[in-house]
């Protein structure tokens, strides 16, 4: 079995609620062993056989089955994780404003210069080991860099994690 990481759009903000000790639950009852989550906003790593693509689509029929919301699921075998992770092009960010993005679909390739077009407060955009790296130097609650302009950019549903959290779920999935 190969353990996976697993990050879900848009969790626990904006009134859409998923606890975490009933996801990972349901996730032991459908055949995911070692399962665990970490903080509110839909990370959960687990092993499973088979590749991402079949884990995203198996997990989001899980949540849709038992939770009835269609969340969407994007996930990478820690292996993975770890390569796209090593490939931090702003090593000296602060790590709460250096977030990485990870798409459903391969990242287009054009998606780093179509962000920066929106870009403010010294944000730097780039594109590296296939995920989609932003330091939002002058804080993400002012960015126009809205989760919108991002899928559009990006080609795919992207999901971001800050560099805090991306190190968080490193450790654990190595555990």
């Amino acid at each position: 079995m190969t353990r996976f990481i697993v990050l879900l759009r848009g969790i626990n903000v904006n009134g859409r609620s998923l606890p975490m000790a009933a996801l990972r639950q349901a996730a032991r009852d459908n055949g995911f062993p070692n399962c665990a989550t970490y903080i509110q906003s839909g990370n959960l790593i687990l092993s499973a056989d088979g590749d991402a693509a079949g884990v995203e689509a198996a997990i989001e029929s899980l949540i849709e089955a038992t939770f009835g919301m269609k969340v969407e699921a994007i996930a990478r075998s820690g292996a993975d994780y770890a390569r796209i992770a090593a490939t931090n092009p702003f090593p000296e960010a602060l790590p709460k404003y250096l977030h990485l993005g990870l798409t459903k679909r391969p990242l287009k390739a054009d998606a780093a210069e179509a962000l920066l077009e929106k870009a403010k407060h010294d944000e730097r955009i780039v594109a590296a080991g296939g995920g989609l790296w932003i330091d939002f130097a002058g804080g993400v609650g002012d960015s126009k860099l809205t989760p919108a302009a991002m899928d559009k950019a990006a080609g795919s549903t992207l999901t971001a994690r800050n560099w805090n959290t991306v190190q968080k779920l490193l450790g654990m999935v190595e555990d």
